[in-house]
């Protein structure tokens, strides 16, 4: 039976450097994916794109790139599949083919996808009738309109396909479903059909068991003990038949595990319904998978379905609200989470006297329970906590102030007050989540190639 391996070496941009590299190098792949962005990411690179055309792509995309040069030469069917162009794919994709060239791979050929920016139709799409409703609250998107940084659809597989069918070996995308950039190279291996919807759920599940990286392989995992040499987790691979059953595996001689506890963890993260999974190719139903532990680092996955896609796109959307801060100390010695509370009561005392009020604050005390409120309390007086205090206001001035007020208490504050060497903190703009479904028709997926 024809088998695909793709293995996924990036779980978000800021993930390891290394990974790609070491998982391309080892991993006897056909595919490697490399999944860069977050509904935050977004947001950051459209405001990159607004100051510089030429920005608004993940660039750690592009020094990975460089280091894979000897794999692409070593291995010529390697292909790659990444939704590294995120607000600019086109411009990514100029920087890659650069990087492609100057290495000697000229017959790679790139393509790029886009069509999920909906920011240049936004006001066209409301007109027509779009009302861009948020999932959680039910307004429209009206209420904040005028204060949106960008609005992207999730695309799907399709378009990857498209790109994959025309031969690129490396396909740059914007914003895709992160199971989606799985799906594409089994639906283009395979040549399944778009209403096969159980091969659909199966390709689903292995996009989401390996989009996160070393989540599966270890990370996170609750028995982290058991998961050997987690500095150097091998990241994840899904080795698939044509008849949707796979296997997840990493590479030989690489660090942390998997089981059928590292995968279900992975299985149901970020899952509202495990028996509809959205995205935009199919609703997969994760309560039919089976997992089996074959051997050692190796995990069966059989038995997923699907049922019809919605007609719908999910759009993530993000709009400027305000503004944030947050502080830390150190307090030491007897009663220190007494003397943490007290020094973050001082600080807000000492702006309410200042004639500011702050629409919402936070005091903490990191090592006495406030990380997980009413979960996790401490068991005894601790020697030292963090005090973290954090603020968020519309008003950048407001915030500001609020800023002024730690380093005062090293010598007005109580005894043990300690690690104030970094400075103020910054002052940073919020970016608030605005979830909303658009209809598929009105959105328009476009497959470039760039020889």
């Amino acid at each position: 039976m024809k088998r695909v391996r793709i293995g996924n070496g990036c779980g978000f941009w800021g993930d390891n450097l290394d990974a790609p590299i070491h998982l391309a190098r080892s991993g006897q792949l056909d595919y490697l994916t490399l999944e860069y962005l977050a509904e935050l990411t977004m947001s950051i690179l459209a405001l990159q794109k607004q100051r510089d055309p030429q920005a608004g792509f993940a660039t750690d995309f592009l020094d990975v790139l460089e280091r894979l040069t000897p794999e692409l030469h070593a291995q010529p069917n390697l292909k790659i599949i990444t939704n590294a162009g995120g607000m600019n794919p086109t411009a990514c994709a100029v920087k890659a083919r650069a990087i492609l060239d100057k290495a000697g791979l000229t017959g790679r050929a790139i393509a790029t996808v886009s069509g999920d920016d909906l920011m240049p139709r936004l006001d066209d799409l409301i007109a027509q009738g779009h009302a861009f409703k948020n999932l959680d609250t039910g307004e429209p998107l009206s209420a904040v309109r005028p204060r949106v940084v960008s609005a992207n659809a999730y695309l799907g597989a399709r378009p990857i396909v498209d790109a994959l069918r025309q031969e690129a070996s490396m396909v740059i995308t914007g914003r895709v479903a992160d199971a989606s950039l799985t799906v594409a190279p089994a639906m283009h291996e395979f040549d399944w059909k778009w209403d096969d919807w159980d091969h659909l759920g199966a390709a689903t599940v292995a996009g989401h068991l390996i989009e996160c990286g070393a989540q599966a392989t270890g990370g996170l995992w609750i028995n982290w003990r058991d998961a050997p040499d987690l500095a150097n987790a091998g990241y994840p691979i899904a080795d698939m038949g044509a008849d949707g059953v796979f296997e997840v595996t990493k590479p030989a001689r690489t660090g942390g595990a998997i089981n059928r506890e590292t995968v279900s963890e992975q299985l149901l993260y970020e899952v509202g319904d495990p028996a509809a999974y959205l995205t935009p190719d199919v609703v997969s139903d994760f309560t039919t998978v089976r997992l089996t532990e074959t051997e050692r680092n190796v995990v069966r996955v059989d038995g997923a379905t699907g049922k019809p896609a919605t007609d719908t796109y999910k759009v993530s959307i993000a709009y400027r609200d305000g503004y944030t801060a947050s502080g830390t100390l150190v307090l030491a010695g007897p009663r220190a989470v007494e003397k943490a509370r007290l020094c973050g009561d001082m600080i807000f005392e000492r702006v309410r006297r200042a004639g500011v009020e702050l629409a919402q604050r936070n005091i903490e005390c990191l090592g006495a329970g406030d990380c997980v409120p009413g979960v996790v309390a401490a068991t005894s007086d601790p020697p030292e906590v963090v005090l973290r205090v954090t603020v968020r206001d519309s008003s950048r001035a407001a915030v500001e102030r609020f800023t002024k007020e730690f380093a005062p208490l090293v010598t007005s504050g109580p005894p043990g007050v300690t690690g104030y060497t970094t400075g103020r903190p910054a002052v940073r703009e919020v970016f608030a989540y605005w979830p909303a479904l658009v209809a598929k028709e009105a959105v328009q997926a476009e497959c470039r190639l760039h020889q």
